[in-house]
């Protein structure tokens, strides 16, 4: 058996999340129902991280097994020509059998958009606040939750996790334009993580909580400590780390 890494993009706006659903378009599914295609037989993909609706994808890993011999150019080429225009093959490559794209993974990276500005063009793909942000507020947020750290009040309750510990290895606020960026890497995210910490801060910044309050939150390891949940459409997935 082959096994085979993809690295794909995707516009999340019209997908239920990464993860195959009854209810609706999911990546995987559309992934899987390509390769059926391709290689006329089932074909199991997993995902480095379960985005939810709504969110995007810039880097996402997959991989699956195949006991047929893959061109990796040619199955790039092959999936493009089927797939959803709303997903992207950007590479594929035979890997050690050992590999598995979510276990594998030794970190991620996402960003989230926020527009000070009501945008059309761009209106999927950020968050259009019309508040009065303090950035140096929500950039000492952010110092706050570098290092390891236990997010029970940053995800979603119903999360069925071992544990609810994180290491947070970078984060940063970002101004261009208009337009805000708030970029984290992490070892793990937990479900709901960076919307939640998103939110939080943009609470922060907006004078409706103090920042004794985020440090409370943090250490609280309660949800409904914390603000309101970030919009999907302003969150994408930028890549993901592997041991070289």
């Amino acid at each position: 058996m082959q096994n085979v890494k993809l690295v794909l993009e995707y516009d999340g706006t019209d997908f239920v999340g990464w993860q195959y659903q009854e209810n609706g378009r999911s990546v995987q599914g559309e992934l899987e129902r390509a390769l059926k295609q391709i290689l006329q037989g089932d074909t199991r993909v997993t995902g480095a991280g379960r985005t939810d609706a709504g969110v995007h994808a810039r880097g996402q890993v997959a991989n699956f097994r195949s006991a047929q011999k893959i061109e990796e150019t040619s199955l790039v080429r092959s999936l493009n020509g089927v797939l959803p225009k709303d997903i992207v093959v950007l590479s594929a490559e035979g890997v050690d059998d050992k590999f598995h794209a979510r276990y594998s993974a030794k970190g991620r990276h996402y960003k989230y958009y926020i527009s000070q500005h009501p945008t059309a063009l761009f209106r999927k793909y950020c968050w259009s606040l019309s508040y009065k942000l303090d950035i140096d507020l929500m950039k000492q947020c952010g110092r706050l939750v570098i290092g390891e750290h236990d997010f029970s009040s940053f995800c979603k309750s119903e999360s069925e996790v071992e544990h609810h510990r994180c290491n947070v290895l970078s984060t940063t606020w970002t101004v261009r334009d208009s337009v805000l960026e708030f970029d984290i890497s992490a070892n793990r995210f937990l479900h709901g993580m960076v919307r939640a910490l998103v939110g939080t801060m943009v609470d922060v910044g907006r004078g409706y909580r103090r920042m004794e309050d985020f440090e409370d939150i943090l250490s609280a390891k309660n949800r409904t400590a914390a603000g309101m949940t970030a919009p999907a459409c302003g969150l994408f997935l930028e890549h993901v780390t592997y041991e070289q």
